[in-house]
């Protein structure tokens, strides 16, 4: 999907736990990119145990749902209808 090396904008982890993190999302985007897919571009999604979150999306594209102790929000951006 997304080709080339991560560009950290700001950061304060150690070296290590940065190529960690940014290895991962590669994995994540190359395995997880369905919804781009078959509903077009401009997908967001976050997960974690606590989060807030404020948002403009597109109607009829968001859910928010738990799965465990995770929480998940998807969404496709207002801006991104544009785009599809």
């Amino acid at each position: 999907m997304l080709e080339g090396k991560a560009r950290v904008e700001d950061t304060d982890m150690p070296a290590r736990m940065q190529a960690a993190a940014t290895s991962a999302a590669s994995r994540a985007l190359d395995l997880f990119d369905e919804f781009d897919k078959r509903y077009g571009v401009g997908w967001q999604c976050v997960v974690g145990a606590n989060f807030g979150c404020f948002f403009t999306h597109t109607s009829g594209t968001f859910i928010y749902f738990s799965l465990e102790r995770l929480s998940f929000l998807l969404f496709k951006a207002a801006a991104a209808i544009a785009a599809s």
